[in-house]
């Protein structure tokens, strides 16, 4: 695995990874809900053809970042700014998978000046949920979701449903380091992910200033189609990208990501 690094942020520690070549484009990218920065080999192995110098943090609440209650989405942009600026960036792109999605364009509508691309997979909109979940009853419905995705793996499933068939996740250390920390180490971020998303995000949707590109799959059951219709509806410019499959696309879709996000800025 790659070796894990930390920021302090007065006080509050942000935990992740760096990957792909050292002279790579400049991504930050946002986690799905519930998520790890522990990437998949093939994930690191398509960052590197890619060219793309990947920064993955853990969200508050996340792998042992400092749990942030009640942070709004829009909260994200702070802490991608304390990041690129430790690294030296000055400029650089954006990338959401899923629950990731509303995350980076929170950075691509506050941070304008610093973002040169944003790309949502899989994303979600805005919720019109008239009451965000409470944790008290939010949080045993996830430990419940947990306890079923780990017992399909103890069984001889895959690390995430709809890999081919091979070598089974419980085999496989690195897998179930990644499989435990998204459900078995804690549920803060998962729990705090979904009460933010329930609430206003805490931006407008970013406004055509920095190229936005909306890949979704053709077949999703966990994010409809709706979602990405309704992010191409309402930022002004945003590109379709409708590709073949589920929720995880998969390493050709990855690499036609990197490299729409390695074009130049405009």
């Amino acid at each position: 695995m790659v070796a894990d690094q930390a920021l302090d942020i007065n006080g509050r520690v942000l935990r992740y990874c760096v990957y792909g070549p050292a002279d790579g484009t400049p991504v930050i990218a946002h986690n799905g809900t519930p998520s790890t920065r522990w990437r998949r080999p093939d994930q690191i192995e398509t960052m590197h053809r890619a060219g793309v110098r990947v920064l993955m943090p853990d969200r508050p609440g996340y792998g042992g970042s400092t749990r942030r209650p009640g942070r709004s989405v829009a909260d994200a942009a702070e802490d991608v700014r304390e990041l690129a600026d430790a690294q030296g960036w000055k400029r650089f792109a954006v990338f959401g998978g899923s629950g990731g999605g509303p995350h980076a364009l929170a950075c691509a509508a506050l941070l304008p000046d610093r973002v040169t691309r944003c790309a949502v997979l899989s994303g979600i909109r805005p919720s019109e949920q008239a009451q965000p979940p409470d944790e008290h009853t939010l949080r045993p419905d996830l430990e419940r979701i947990s306890r079923d995705i780990m017992d399909r793996v103890a069984a001889g499933g895959p690390e995430m449903p709809g890999m081919p068939p091979g070598r089974p996740a419980r085999d496989d250390p690195e897998a179930m380091a990644r499989l435990r920390a998204t459900f078995t180490d804690s549920y803060d971020g998962w729990v705090d992910d979904r009460i933010a998303f329930a609430r206003p995000w805490g931006f407008a949707m970013p406004d055509g200033t920095v190229p936005v590109g909306v890949w979704y799959g053709s077949d999703d059951p966990q994010v409809p189609g709706e979602h990405a219709r309704w992010l191409l509806e309402n930022i002004p410019g945003a590109r379709e990208h409708r590709y073949a499959g589920g929720h995880v696309p998969g390493p050709e879709t990855f690499r036609q990501i990197y490299d729409w996000l390695r074009a130049p800025a405009v």
